[in-house]
């Protein structure tokens, strides 16, 4: 069962065979918890979102039509839709998420240069609208090609790379932005 295709395996789950879905979720659940935490920033919710796209999964197989998109296709749908959800409702985040002081030294200092460029590109991140954010995780995070990645999205390809265009413009002037914030603090 391992050796099948994605199609094939949706076909079992649509029959009710618990092992197919398996299968799937071993392929796919670490893909999809990567693209949702890109949308809503959250390991909890992504998980949630994971769980959520496959009982959806289960649910709706026999709404699948290998005619009309792939599988990733289809199921990447259903992850940036339940992200985009996610991402619309108020973030709290407990206490437990401020971080630890770590020792003082060189790699001390590295790390935290390298903990505030990755802060500064989480924060540019999270300034896009959800869709752009879709498109750079789907892209250039996951590596999906711009084809799959449209689909994925339910957009034609030339509207993707115009959504992706902006989105990149977009990244890097909200980059920039927070950059010269955090210098005229110094």
């Amino acid at each position: 069962m391992d050796t099948e295709p994605d199609e094939t395996l949706v076909v079992l789950v649509a029959a009710r065979d618990q092992r197919a879905l398996r299968v799937l979720m071993e392929r796919h659940m670490p893909r999809a918890l990567r693209v949702a935490q890109r949308i809503v920033s959250s390991a909890a919710d992504a998980d949630d979102i994971g769980q959520e796209a496959f009982m959806r999964v289960w649910k709706h197989a026999a709404s699948f039509d290998p005619a009309t998109a792939r599988f990733t296709t289809w199921f990447y749908r259903i992850v940036l839709n339940l992200a985009f959800d996610q991402a619309r409702k108020p973030i709290h985040r407990p206490i437990e998420d401020a971080s630890d002081a770590h020792a003082p030294g060189i790699a001390a200092v590295d790390r935290m240069i390298e903990q505030e460029q990755q802060m500064m590109l989480t924060n540019a991140l999270s300034l896009l609208t959800g869709r752009q954010r879709a498109a750079i995780a789907l892209f250039h995070m996951e590596g999906l090609s711009g084809k799959d990645a449209a689909q994925a999205m339910g957009l034609t390809e030339k509207a993707f790379e115009s959504l992706l265009t902006r989105a990149r413009m977009a990244l890097k002037q909200h980059v920039e932005q927070i950059g010269q914030g955090r210098r005229s603090y110094a």
